[in-house]
């Protein structure tokens, strides 16, 4: 049996300029910069990995391993994650 992280929450950028909100009913509402809704759609967890599909068919995977998400090429933090202000400095 495969056990599921939580996720849900809002996961960011050490920068702050991407925001990733994972909501608890599976769907995603990403912002980059002041551009809010960027990227929206769902998600999937299996286990400690993420499967994103958006609104316009776009596919793309995350992990999550020491409470960090890797997400394609982006490194996010949970909102109240200080490992977030150690990167930035």
């Amino acid at each position: 049996m495969t056990s599921e992280i939580d996720v849900v929450g809002m996961w960011v950028t050490a920068d702050g300029h991407i925001r990733q909100e994972l909501r608890a009913d599976g769907r995603y509402d990403e912002a980059r910069g002041a551009r809010r809704s960027a990227y929206t759609g769902r998600y999937v967890v299996t286990g400690n990995h993420l499967d994103y599909v958006d609104d316009t068919g776009f596919t793309a995977t995350g992990d999550i391993r020491d409470g960090v998400l890797y997400h394609e090429h982006l490194v996010l933090y949970r909102e109240s994650d200080d490992r977030r202000a150690q990167v930035r400095r």
